[in-house]
């Protein structure tokens, strides 16, 4: 076989899909550095999302298919995780302790959101991200009873708040600073303050995405997100009910108007399989989450079906994805953050995504 050059090795990778970017891994930037010298072929990749054991997965891949090549050629492929900020509304800047903002929305109450984004964050946490929520419902905080945590945040100085910590995930609601009970009797200008109090005053650490679990509807929490808050990305949730669909919708089109791209639909709720019997049906509908990403032409990152350790898990304090990390439950919405967190990296390329070092070491 003749000199093997990093010009065939590229053109190679090219047939290597990623995924999760719907792209070969040299377009998506993923090929850092190609290096021949003889017969022995280094590649490194660098994947720019929280990517789990997905990162083995594709090492194995390639190292495979330049090992196909034969001639006795040694491929010696590493793999690692770089997660950058990306671009943010045109009249903010970034946070300086929070690479991205990743608003999760659905319009409409009662479809499950704050469930998907605890456990979105969760995932982003298992899968090699450094994770954090903010739970923006200040009428309504969820998160402190999903994350099972009982106590008060403490502050260094008396101006800044610690973030909770739990599970790996750094976490600040309204909900740890008041009675479980106590009712927020607030008028909006308060609302929209003690969000951004919230997200200026805890002391974040080093934080690749902060998921931020916004309250259902389109009014002043959300008017203040796409004003004063650095938003990289946002994600939709919704069931396939028609009624759903119709609030969910003008979340889509809110952060559309405001400039927020779109990460995609995520559809709760979509089937319901029987315990006892395994029977399965579709009782809010069948799809409706694919068919708008479809109308909108945004990604649909995936599914979950409406099973009843989801709703124990929240509400004992352990989320599936730390509860049973491993299950096809945990599965899917882990699934659905790398689609989320790989669209923001591919977003980030725009139409210019970085070429590898090509390096020959050989005379």
């Amino acid at each position: 076989m003749s000199q093997i050059t990093p010009e065939q090795i590229e053109a190679l990778l090219t047939g290597v899909a990623d995924r999760y970017t719907d792209s070969d891994i040299v377009s998506a930037g993923i090929v850092r550095r190609i290096a021949v010298d003889g017969r022995h072929v280094q590649v490194e990749l660098v994947v720019g999302y929280p990517a789990g054991e997905y990162l083995e997965t594709l090492t194995h891949q390639v190292s495979a298919l330049i090992q196909g090549l034969g001639g006795g050629i040694s491929p010696n492929v590493t793999a690692s995780i770089e997660i950058v900020p990306h671009s943010v509304q045109s009249q903010l800047l970034p946070l300086p302790e929070i690479k991205n903002i990743i608003a999760v929305a659905s319009g409409k109450g009662g479809v499950g959101k704050s469930t998907t984004s605890v456990n979105l964050a969760l995932a982003i946490t298992r899968d090699g991200g450094r994770a954090a929520l903010l739970d923006a419902d200040i009428y309504g905080p969820s998160q402190p009873k999903m994350l099972g945590y009982v106590g008060r945040p403490t502050s260094q100085d008396g101006k800044r708040i610690a973030p909770v910590e739990r599970y790996g995930l750094q976490s600040m609601s309204v909900g740890y600073l008041i009675d479980e009970e106590q009712p927020m009797v607030w008028r909006g200008p308060m609302v929209t303050q003690a969000l951004t109090q919230l997200l200026r005053d805890t002391l974040w650490k080093d934080v690749d995405y902060l998921i931020i679990d916004l309250p259902p509807g389109t009014g002043d929490i959300q008017l203040t997100l796409a004003q004063q808050i650095p938003v990289s990305g946002a994600v939709v949730v919704t069931t396939p009910q028609d009624i759903a669909l119709l609030d969910a919708r003008k979340a889509l089109k809110m952060f559309e108007k405001v400039g927020i791209p779109v990460l995609g639909v995520v559809e709760n709720m979509s089937t319901h399989i029987c315990s006892q019997c395994g029977h399965e049906e579709h009782i809010f509908g069948q799809a409706g989450g694919r068919r708008m990403a479809e109308q909108y032409e945004v990604p649909f990152l995936g599914e979950v079906p409406l099973d009843i350790r989801i709703r124990e898990q929240a509400d004992g304090g352990q989320p599936t994805v730390e509860a049973e990390p491993d299950s096809p439950l945990a599965m899917a919405y882990r699934e659905m953050a790398r689609r989320a967190t790989a669209r923001l990296a591919t977003l980030s390329h725009g139409e210019a995504p970085a070429f590898p070092e090509i390096v020959t070491l050989d005379d």
